[in-house]
C-alpha cells in the first residue's frame, strides 16, 4: 500500500489521542502518563524536543496510524505511542510507520532509539525485533512511568 508519512500538524491532537486510546484501552488501562501525553502532546512531546508522525492515505488524507519520538538525552529518542487503526492492522502499515519514524530519527541525528512494551503484545515485539531492536534487561533500561512496561528494547543507529 502506497502511504504517506508526515509530521504532526495543528489539529492532529484528536487523531493522536483516538488512535492511542483505542489500543491502550483494548489491552490495558489508561495510566496517568497516558492521560497527560494524550491530553496535550504539544506540551509533553513536541515542546520537549520530540516529534509525532502520522501515516495516512496519500489521496484521501485518512490517518491510519501514528508514532512519537520522545526526546531523551542528546542523540536518543524513545519510540512511543505507536498505534495503527485496528481495522487496518496486519497490512504492513505499522512496519512502514516504524521504518519512517526510524528514518526521521536518523535525520534528526539520533544514535539510539529506545522503547518499552508489554510481553503480551507479541506482534509488536516481533515487528520491533525484525527492524533491529534488541532486548534490554530491565535493570539496564531507563525507568518507565508505565506499570505495563515489561519489555525493554533499543536500536543503535
Amino acid at each position: 500500500m502506497n502511504l504517506q508519512i508526515r509530521e504532526f500538524q495543528p489539529g492532529d491532537e484528536i487523531a493522536f489521542r483516538t488512535l492511542n486510546e483505542a489500543w491502550i484501552t483494548a489491552y490495558f488501562k489508561l495510566e496517568d502518563e497516558d492521560i497527560a501525553i494524550l491530553g496535550n502532546p504539544q506540551r509533553h512531546i513536541l515542546n520537549s524536543g520530540g516529534h509525532i508522525y502520522f501515516v495516512m492515505h496519500p489521496q484521501t488524507g485518512e490517518v491510519f496510524g501514528c508514532c512519537a519520538l520522545l526526546a531523551m538525552e542528546k542523540g536518543c529518542f524513545e519510540v512511543a505511542k505507536m498505534a495503527v487503526a485496528e481495522r487496518l492492522r496486519g497490512q504492513g502499515i505499522g512496519r512502514q510507520l516504524l521504518r519512517g519514524t526510524i528514518a526521521e530519527a536518523r535525520n534528526l541525528g539520533a544514535r539510539r532509539l529506545y522503547l518499552v512494551t508489554h510481553h503480551s503484545l507479541k506482534n509488536a515485539i516481533a515487528l520491533y525485533e525484525s527492524e533491529g531492536f534488541v532486548h534490554l534487561r530491565p535493570e539496564d533500561a531507563p525507568p518507565s512511568p508505565y506499570a505495563r512496561a515489561t519489555v525493554f528494547m533499543e536500536k543503535l543507529l
